[in-house]
């Protein structure tokens, strides 16, 4: 059986994914550094739940060493969300941002990256790993430099991996997610104003499923209504 591994795990777009990927037969395990979270996800679709600081090199190593060993699918989901005038950060909270959106996103694919290689894969593929991006992947927003500086080198590292493993056969996908995603706290009442996490979901499937010969490096997901 097929396994994957979401790293940030939680509600929305990741907890439609994990289901999405039980519901296709693989073996699930959701990592986040608060997995009381994740029990009930845990118990609906058969998954397993792991600590873990993505940001902490012996954290995420541990992880692989527990739950990633044979994952096909890796996610990466974390983000830090650090607000106000650039005068005003705070110098802690910005490596914090920075930590969490992109050094933790190199040290999962790294791991990742190390025991695909390893394996013979099936037709060439030895397996994928998705990084979730958003709007501030390609918009430096105002009041918002951290995001935009860890989501900017969260992409840069999908786009670098992505020319170095493609022709080793591990697929690697950037997706920007350019909007709002729907969840209990947050409706749009039918307008289509934000992305529906089921539908962000389906699409990583799409990715994972891409043939070797048509592998897309990222793909844009927005609502229509959405500017850009």
């Amino acid at each position: 059986m097929a396994e994957a591994l979401i790293v940030g795990a939680g509600e929305g777009y990741s907890a439609s994914l994990a289901r999405l990927l039980a519901r296709e037969g693989y073996t699930v395990r959701l990592a986040a550094r608060d997995t009381a979270k994740l029990a009930a996800l845990c118990a609906e679709i058969s998954a397993t739940a792991h600590a873990c600081d993505a940001s902490d090199p012996a954290q995420v190593a541990r992880l692989f060493a527990d739950a990633g060993e044979a994952a096909e699918v890796v996610v990466y989901n974390p983000s830090y969300r650090v607000r106000g005038p650039i005068t005003d950060l705070d110098p802690a909270e910005v490596r914090r941002a920075i930590e969490v959106g992109a050094f933790g996103g190199f040290l999962v694919a790294q791991q990742a990256a190390r025991r695909m290689l390893a394996r013979e894969g099936s037709r060439g593929v030895r397996g994928t790993i998705l990084l979730t991006g958003a709007s501030a992947s390609v918009k430096g927003y105002p009041r918002s430099a951290p995001f935009a500086m860890a989501k900017f080198a969260l992409r840069g590292l999908a786009q670098s991996l992505a020319r170095e493993l493609h022709p080793q056969g591990v697929h690697v996908v950037h997706i920007v997610i350019d909007g709002g995603i729907r969840s209990a706290r947050r409706s749009d009442a039918g307008d289509d104003a934000l992305l529906d996490p089921d539908a962000i979901a389906a699409t990583a499937l799409q990715m994972i499923r891409q043939p070797r010969n048509a592998w897309s490096w990222e793909i844009e997901l927005r609502p229509w209504t959405e500017t850009f």
